[in-house]
């Protein structure tokens, strides 16, 4: 369980042991690794191509829709009436929302700038870190919150957007905020230097009482995706987190709910994506499930065989533009 008195700011790194994400996995062992994959994404030949991914795909009017999308990651999974108050504060703006009471963490996918404010606020202010425990590591109650282009939408504008959003939290909300991403630290140098040999960005130099610190970030789309394997063995989940590892792919072995799962980020998902991730595990031991967190882009789906949507749990109103479409339609 994790507590923040005042004093601790002389081990506030701390908190990096409590981070890896939806969006955003690391190990001790991988960290330069994850730290060269994500430098990577920094290039524009690979800005070119995953905007063509996130962008004009089958849904009436999404090729034409400029927007921000937001995965917003929180550390509450159990407790209905908060989830339920979070998505209440994204509002028209709220796409999708996955919770997970084992990982203790709820992923809200949202458009805009307003909706990650909205729900920052609750979060701050409902989410008690002192009182959490989870298998997810986490940094803060408002965890992480990537600002990420869609469409017709440039990268400079999910920077700019970052930038605001994490002044806003270190002054409004007192909260320390991080930057990481294009231009700033990577999101695993962010959870192990944080108060260390990082200062926040903006907002208090020690946690947050009871909220803890946020990661802020610009990033492109990926794909957040876990598989449950058929038998139980730790040492195996982590030894196939190992070797999927690369720069396009970031997972870790967990242990959760008395099962074990892969956990994966697909950092370039029209690359290696959900099919690829499984046939590479199922080559090694059988899956019993698979499980993705929040959305997928629609090219990534269009890539996939149809015939294997229901194996690999995603379908055709699973993906950001048909959900943003819908939004547009007013449905």
């Amino acid at each position: 369980m994790l507590e923040l008195p005042l004093g601790l700011t002389q081990r506030a790194g701390q908190l990096g042991q409590l981070g890896a994400a939806e969006d955003e996995q690391d190990d001790d062992e991988d960290d330069q690794e994850f730290r060269c994959s994500e430098a990577a994404h920094g290039c524009e030949h690979n800005w070119r191509r995953t905007e063509t991914l996130g962008g004009s795909g089958g849904s009436p009017g999404v090729g034409r829709l400029s927007v921000l999308v937001s995965a917003i990651n929180v550390s509450e999974g159990r407790s209905s009436a908060v989830i339920d108050a979070l998505a209440l504060a994204a509002a028209e703006d709220l796409l999708d929302v996955h919770t997970d009471a084992h990982h203790h963490r709820t992923v809200l996918t949202v458009v805009g700038e307003e909706a990650p404010r909205a729900v920052a606020a609750v979060a701050v202010d409902r989410i008690d870190l002192r009182h959490h425990s989870g298998v997810h590591p986490r940094l803060g109650s408002l965890d992480v919150v990537p600002f990420i282009p869609w469409g017709r939408t440039e990268l400079e504008e999910a920077v700019a957007a970052r930038d605001r959003f994490t002044r806003w939290l270190g002054t409004t909300m007192a909260v320390p905020a991080f930057s990481f991403g294009f231009g700033r630290p990577t999101l695993p140098e962010v959870r192990r230097q944080a108060f260390v040999a990082l200062h926040p960005d903006a907002g208090p130099g020690r946690p947050h009482p009871t909220a803890g610190a946020t990661a802020v970030g610009a990033r492109l789309p990926l794909v957040a995706y876990n598989l449950w394997l058929a038998q139980f063995d730790p040492a195996l989940a982590r030894s196939l987190a190992r070797s999927l590892r690369s720069p396009r792919v970031r997972a870790l072995g967990l242990v959760v709910g008395g099962h074990v799962q892969v956990s994966c980020n697909l950092l370039e998902p029209s690359a290696i994506g959900p099919a690829e991730i499984y046939d590479s595990v199922v080559a090694v031991t059988p899956v019993a499930r698979t499980e993705l967190v929040g959305l997928v882009p629609e090219a990534v789906l269009a890539a996939t065989d149809r015939t294997r949507w229901a194996e690999l749990d995603l379908a055709e109103d699973r993906t950001v533009e048909s959900r943003v479409g819908r939004r547009a339609a007013g449905l």
